[in-house]
């Protein structure tokens, strides 16, 4: 077998543009990898465009695929997605020594000795691709690593495409009603938590099949935790996070909301002693902090992983600017102090805020949790 690929090696992806290919271009960033090159739907298409893609990458992280559509045209999709990777990476073969490929597999077909028959189509098209990709790695001695995912879930997940809780959280979000079709077992891995697998494996050379555990719980229990935290976030309470996967769920969840919910109102009660208005109010504790910024200041320009943040300015004038990671539109608020709102930053969106005014600008910040200098999951990026 190759050996591992080298620290910063630079990565492919394919079907880098949907769901878990933004996730993992988010996760690289952090990483301070070489940006990766990504491969969309097009480059299956023209084969000659899909090998300058491939040319001089050291990892192929395949995660386009076909899961929606007649059975049929699943069925026979992966396979052949798999096909046309292989004749690429056989064509730019030339010169390379070594290769790292990793599939993302579903446990639909998880099991080898559940018989064919018996898989969805989906599986069964699943269960053919890796059987594709491996023969080729095994032929060429290149690593390859078959990543069997459970259910993912996470920020800015397709509603009625890509999970069952992308829907709900969408709904929720629009003010509609969600509905259980069928209230089954669910076993449910947050989109980063995949991508750090793929980047360790990557790290660490790992080949062989993977099978990454999720949390298990019917529909209705992932919905019905859902439904609590927007309930409690109605008026900007931020809910208890009493596990990682609670913190992901959250975050998850008002992602659908921005920018759609703010700024958050706030009541700023008034008498003869002057104003006051309730900031942050929670159930977890975190941290609290202030900063006082001259005119023309700007502060920020730095995204969170899985962080909670709210700003909320005090005194003064200033825009507050966010921009969803690979995109180019930000979106601008203009905030006063006389007329308190808060702004809770969503996961990977980088952010800032500048004092827009003539005069000092004061501004709240908090944070679900105590900044730790060791892990302070703030990375650097402009908006």
């Amino acid at each position: 077998m190759n050996p591992a690929a080298p620290a910063g090696a630079r990565v492919a992806i394919t079907g880098g543009a949907g769901f878990l290919g933004w996730h993992l271009r988010c996760a690289i960033r952090m990483r301070g990898w070489p940006e990766p090159v990504v491969v969309d739907h097009a480059c299956f298409d023209d084969p000659a465009r899909l090998r300058d893609a491939l040319a001089g990458v050291e990892v192929v992280v395949h995660l386009a695929g076909v899961n929606r559509g007649p059975d049929a045209e699943v069925e026979a999709g992966n396979p052949r997605l798999a096909r046309l990777l292989v004749e690429a990476l056989q064509a730019t073969a030339a010169g390379r020594n070594w290769l790292h490929l990793l599939f993302s597999n579903s446990t639909h077909g998880r099991d080898p000795s559940v018989p064919a028959a018996s898989l969805t189509p989906y599986g069964r098209s699943k269960r053919e691709a890796n059987a594709i990709l491996g023969e080729w790695a095994a032929t060429t001695g290149a690593r390859y690593t078959d990543i069997r995912f459970p259910h993912l879930f996470g920020e800015h997940g397709r509603p009625f495409y890509n999970s069952a809780v992308a829907t709900f959280c969408h709904q929720l979000a629009t003010g509609d009603t969600p509905k259980i079709i069928v209230d089954g077992e669910v076993e449910l891995l947050h989109a980063q938590s995949a991508c750090d697998l793929m980047l360790e494996a990557i790290d660490a050379g790992t080949g062989g099949p993977l099978s990454p555990q999720g949390l298990r719980m019917p529909v209705s229990e992932a919905l019905a935790r859902l439904q609590a935290m927007h309930a409690t976030y109605a008026d900007g309470t931020l809910p208890r996070f009493e596990t990682a996967f609670d913190l992901d769920l959250f975050n998850t969840l008002r992602s659908y909301r921005f920018p759609l919910h703010y700024p958050g109102r706030i009541e700023l009660r008034s008498d003869a002693r002057g104003h006051l208005f309730e900031a942050v109010k929670t159930g977890h504790g975190g941290q609290c902090f202030a900063s006082s910024s001259h005119p023309g200041v700007v502060r920020g320009n730095h995204f969170h992983r899985r962080k909670v943040e709210r700003f909320l300015v005090a005194g003064g004038e200033a825009t507050i600017r966010v921009r969803r990671m690979f995109t180019t539109d930000a979106h601008a608020f203009e905030v006063r102090g006389d007329a308190p709102v808060y702004i809770d930053m969503p996961t990977l969106h980088t952010h800032d805020i500048r004092n827009s005014g003539q005069g000092e600008l004061f501004t709240l910040f908090w944070s679900h949790e105590i900044f730790d200098p060791a892990a302070p999951d703030t990375y650097p990026e402009a908006v």
